[in-house]
């Protein structure tokens, strides 16, 4: 049974790399039938923050990338690690090393100072600790590397690929303090769980040589490997959150549809067979195939995201729309329901719908600058207010019939109708950008709009 995971880090907010490479995992194992585990690796202790994996487990069910087992806790399996590791020092696959931090960075400098990629010289694999040394528990243990050969293993993106084993390091496996490395921690937790398919981001590529050794040292199966490309910033750099927002939690509280973020996330790096942009996580499930993965980083397009956000506001049915904006805006659920039709097709992001219609609920203030139109001065500008206010008065208050009354006073006083538009959108809302104007003055009613015009003719 084909069988994925995520496995993030609790060391802060929930990563949109995260979702991207759980969104992969998710739809792999789901068009095959399979399983999707959710791992949290919490073994590196100095980074740990506190809260971050309940974080990044309302992520995950905020996007709805349920998981079929877990969360599984690395911390709960120490036992298990180091175990693993002493099995390989017996094999003759690992080595203990005792080697002092201060040698280590000694010793990279030396390497970088000569051109050399720094690496782990080895010290320990020719002069082991003494089994004294070994018990004081100073020691770290290594992966002991083969010196000539080559390691190769099939990437379902990028084909098979080959590393010398001369340029892979002697990685730390188990640390002195009893905790494992991400190196050791991944293989045996990825084959204990029976993970068949190991999907992450590229930037372990260069570790995988390693993971493959460490699974033949152990005797095990290696599963089959899949390298997403990185998410990078419009200049091609690796995003990052000094040019894009990378916090899951960020992109929901700005309002953005679950479904819309997961729609833009299948299509960094991977495209519908028919090209079209938007689609259904079911939709995505059912098309999905590897080989439709381009290997190229993809752009992450805030603004990209945001039209994508907007077609998927615009899709919902307008009940589902109203439950989903009560998250975003104190206004009553009637109120919304009325306001809807107005700024729906304006809507990027469900944290706007306060700001476009704000002057709904609150009188705007009144800028002078804004209300006096190009070529009009205040008394043609009071004028035409003074007799809006005249023919609004017996109106019935629908739409069109607003319209028709605001054209023919426009030719009655010589204004060009768009001039006297936009004076009573100033008048109305507070600025010269809003929704539809009749359809906002039917909305606003009658009486709050007569009010407004009043107000604004007689402070002329």
């Amino acid at each position: 049974m084909v069988k994925t995971r995520i496995a993030p880090s609790p060391t802060g907010d929930p990563h949109i790399g995260t979702a991207y490479t759980a969104l992969f995992n998710f739809a792999f194992a789901k068009k095959n039938k399979g399983k999707f585990v959710l791992r949290i690796e919490d073994t590196d202790r100095t980074r740990l923050i506190e809260g971050a994996t309940e974080k990044i487990v309302d992520s995950l069910t905020w996007l709805g990338l349920e998981w079929d087992e877990g969360p599984i806790h690395q911390s709960d399996r120490l036992d298990l690690y180091q175990k693993k590791a002493k099995e390989l020092v017996n094999k003759g696959a690992a080595y203990y090393c005792d080697c002092s931090p201060e040698r280590l960075v000694k010793v990279r400098d030396e390497q970088q100072a000569k051109g050399e990629v720094p690496r782990y010289d080895r010290k320990c694999r020719e002069n082991p600790p003494t089994k004294e040394e070994i018990e004081s528990g100073k020691c770290v243990i290594r992966l002991k590397v083969p010196t000539d050969g080559e390691t190769s293993f099939e990437d379902l993106i990028r084909g098979e690929i080959t590393f010398q084993n001369k340029d892979i390091d002697d990685a730390v496996l188990l640390k002195s303090d009893g905790w494992p490395t991400y190196h050791l921690a991944v293989v045996v937790d990825d084959s204990d769980m029976e993970i068949t398919h190991v999907i992450r981001a590229e930037e372990w590529l260069s570790s995988t040589p390693k993971h493959v050794l460490l699974y033949n040292a152990f005797g095990l199966k290696t599963p089959i490997f899949a390298h997403l490309p990185l998410l990078r910033n419009p200049d091609r750099s690796k995003i990052s959150k000094r040019k894009n927002p990378v916090s899951i939690i960020w992109y929901k509280k700005q309002g953005y549809l679950p479904e819309a973020l997961l729609n833009y996330l299948a299509l960094m790096g991977w495209s519908m067979p028919d090209e079209r942009e938007k689609f259904t996580l079911d939709e995505f499930i059912e098309n999905f195939d590897f080989s439709r993965v381009d290997p190229s980083g993809p752009v992450f397009d805030i603004q990209k995201l945001d039209w994508l956000n907007g077609q998927w506001i615009r899709s919902l049915p307008e009940k589902g729309l109203v439950v989903r904006l009560r998250e975003f805006t104190k206004a009553e659920a009637k109120d919304i329901e009325k306001i809807i039709p107005l700024v729906r097709e304006r809507l990027k992001k469900l944290s706007e719908f306060d700001q476009q219609t704000k002057f709904f609920f609150e009188e705007p203030k009144m800028d002078q600058k804004l209300l006096l139109i190009p070529g009009r001065n205040e008394e043609e500008t009071k004028k035409a207010l003074d007799e809006s206010i005249k023919i609004y008065q017996d109106l019935d208050w629908q739409k069109e019939k607003l319209e028709d009354a605001t054209r023919k006073l426009a030719e009655k006083l010589g204004w060009k109708a768009p001039d006297l538009f936009m004076s009573l959108r100033v008048v109305v809302t507070g600025s010269k950008i809003s929704p539809p104007l009749f359809e906002t003055l039917v909305a606003l009613g009658k009486e709050k709009t007569m009010e407004r015009i009043k107000k604004a003719a007689s402070s002329i």
